[in-house]
């Protein structure tokens, strides 16, 4: 009630100190609400994209390259694509900062932190024998595919969903982790699943799988799609719009940061998570393969997984691992 107060009280202060188009001033007894602005970059009813250039050829997704023998930190292979960020001395990883528990800043280190991230210090320290050899660059979902593409990052870490229409555009790692599309709500709302959302408005991010199976639902809303998964938290608090769908793992971050939402419905999509890497680069993807092996051998996985995601209320083992050679 204090920030709606708050957001009132301001925008009549802008109403009151400014003029109508013929001189008036504003009647404040006559207003009875202030709208709340959106956040930057909101687009209603963007149009469907599969996130590939050219046809997409039926493949399984979820099988990426079998990892080779894995070089010990610090001495990767001559010619390789892991000598050249050895040589650089850090590795880029194309990460989120807004994501609670996979990818955010931490409010009191101000470090990027989440089991997104893990996964990345793993990989340095693969390579180099220090975890924290690592630059992070800060990418929207939109970005992801982008960044690799253009050689801006070495990997992308990112809540990333592997899809055939992705694997013409890039690599993927082997799965590391599998979400689920799901609904978050206001704690107060009635609706109880995403066959009520017809032609109400509903948040997602921009360059996510979740905007296509939004669509695609027996009940389509209004699709709002914002660049950050923060911005469609801020909306739905606001009452912009009524729900937020995404991955499970998103969506149960936001219930640990705002208690008045919730979670309804089952699952209704499966979303397997890969680690991003330029198409060129099948090296670094068995490379990274071979990391992951490791982390999930060693019960590194396990331990972080314990870390971040059992405090939402998650449970679940690692994936098991599938590759197409």
């Amino acid at each position: 009630m204090r920030r709606a107060t708050a957001a009132l009280v301001a925008a009549l202060a802008m109403l009151a100190a400014g003029c109508s188009a013929t001189g008036k001033p504003v009647d404040l007894a006559a207003v009875q609400s202030a709208q709340r602005p959106e956040p930057v970059g909101v687009v209603v009813n963007p149009p469907a994209t599969t996130g590939a250039a050219t046809q997409v050829p039926p493949c399984d997704p979820t099988a990426s390259l079998r990892p080779g023998a894995m070089p010990g930190p610090g001495a990767m292979p001559e010619g390789s694509t892991m000598k050249k960020i050895q040589d650089r001395g850090r590795l880029i990883a194309g990460v989120d900062q807004n994501t609670f528990l996979f990818g955010f800043r931490n409010p009191t280190s101000n470090q990027i932190e989440g089991f997104d991230i893990d996964r990345v210090r793993e990989i340095a320290a693969a390579i180099f024998g220090d975890a924290n050899k690592v630059q992070f660059k800060v990418i929207t979902s939109a970005e992801r595919i982008p960044a690799l593409q253009k050689g801006e990052v070495d990997i992308v870490v990112r809540t990333m969903t592997a899809t055939c229409a992705r694997w013409v555009d890039i690599n993927f790692s082997a799965i590391y982790y599998v979400a689920g599309q799901r609904l978050l709500v206001d704690r107060g709302s009635e609706i109880t699943g995403v066959d009520q959302l017809r032609g109400q408005r509903v948040c997602a991010a921009k360059g996510s799988t979740s905007l296509n199976k939004l669509r695609d639902s027996p009940a389509p809303p209004e699709v709002v799609a914002v660049d950050n998964w923060t911005d469609c938290l801020l909306m739905l608090q606001q009452g912009q719009v009524v729900g937020v769908s995404t991955d499970d793992t998103i969506l149960a971050g936001m219930v640990a940061q705002d208690p008045n939402v919730k979670m309804v419905g089952p699952r209704f999509t499966e979303e397997p998570y890969g680690i991003g890497i330029p198409k060129a680069n099948e090296d670094m993807v068995r490379f990274v393969n071979g990391v992951l092996e490791k982390s999930i051998a060693s019960g590194s996985w396990t331990a972080s997984y314990g870390r971040w995601l059992t405090q939402a209320g998650e449970q679940a083992a690692p994936p098991t691992v599938k590759y197409r050679d």
